[in-house]
């Protein structure tokens, strides 16, 4: 260990000492007040009494970056290399190869499988008519996709739909949470995002075409007047081609922006990293999905609902 860090857990330490005898300090104060003290002044010493705290937590966390990086080596600094798709040698199946993306979404499936088959036959084996405790949390969540979904998009398609639905806010979460292993979550690949926006393209073709039929989708399409349909419905054409692109770019970038942040935060701490990636992770990991989720279902109801409109001389 150089001097440079022996100095370092030595002002650590006295830090330490320091904000240790203040917080007991404050705390014997705060223990004996009396009426006679102002209760201004007892928030202030309550106020200090908190800092005393925060700053023995510091040095304990700067003394223990400097452990670590003692110990293993490894100093601020980064490398980070990523791809677009994930690896498509992991394994090989009667000659197909499976990347890691594919397995993990197979994993991802199975588990909640699983999970459901648990929840049916063991949670709750015999629905309730007043619902309680466990079979009223999951009727609450199905309600209220089911209700967001007829929102945007009607009764008849939303009902269709919200099954789906939530079962992509599952399996987003869940996929994120690959990243808590220190796997690549199969939502950081462009061929997943992008498979997903596929469906939504074929989602929002199906329930356009079944309400409309083909000529009230085109004209739909070609907007109110006539002589300008030629130019708007093939430019309609392209706009909706676009839609998978543009969903999945949107979700492969956040989703993977938040694993590159991740990796960011590691390289620059170096050893000082102890708890904060931890921390961040519960955003990117649990957070974040959700608030992905929601956004790319509500984007994707949106496209449905407006290939659902007519004109409204029709």
């Amino acid at each position: 260990m150089s001097t440079a860090d022996l100095i370092k857990i030595g002002i650590s330490v006295v830090v330490f000492i320091l904000c240790l005898a203040l917080n007991i300090h404050f705390k014997g104060v705060i223990k004996n007040f009396s009426e006679d003290i102002d209760k201004k002044t007892l928030k202030k010493k309550k106020r200090l009494k908190t800092l005393s705290f925060s700053g023995m937590l510091i040095s304990i966390w700067f003394a223990l970056g400097v452990f670590i990086t003692w110990f293993s080596g490894k100093h601020s600094g980064m490398h980070i290399e990523f791809s677009m798709f994930g690896d498509r040698s992991s394994i090989e199946i009667l000659g197909l190869k499976l990347g890691e993306t594919t397995i993990y979404t197979m994993i991802i499936v199975l588990i909640v499988t699983v999970l459901c088959l648990l929840f049916r036959f063991l949670a709750f084996p015999k629905f309730k008519d007043k619902p309680e405790g466990l079979q009223n949390i999951m009727e609450l969540c199905v309600e209220t996709v089911e209700k967001f979904c007829i929102d945007a998009t009607g009764k008849k398609a939303g009902k269709s739909l919200a099954p789906y639905m939530f079962a992509l806010a599952i399996y987003l979460v869940f996929s994120a949470s690959f990243e808590l292993f220190g796997l690549r979550a199969p939502t950081s690949d462009l061929v997943v995002t992008f498979s997903m926006g596929l469906i939504t393209f074929v989602l929002l073709n199906y329930f356009g075409f079944k309400k409309l039929g083909i000529g009230g989708r085109f004209k739909a399409m070609g907007g109110p007047m006539v002589a300008m349909r030629p130019i708007m419905i093939p430019m309609k054409i392209v706009s909706d081609i676009a839609i998978p692109i543009s969903l999945a770019c949107r979700l492969f970038g956040n989703m993977l922006g938040g694993m590159i942040v991740m990796e960011l935060l590691k390289g620059a701490l170096g050893g000082y990293a102890s708890g904060i990636p931890g921390i961040a992770g519960l955003y990117f990991n649990l957070f974040h999905p959700l608030i992905q989720a929601y956004i790319f279902i509500t984007l994707s109801l949106t496209f449905i609902d407006e290939a659902m409109e007519g004109l409204e001389e029709e």
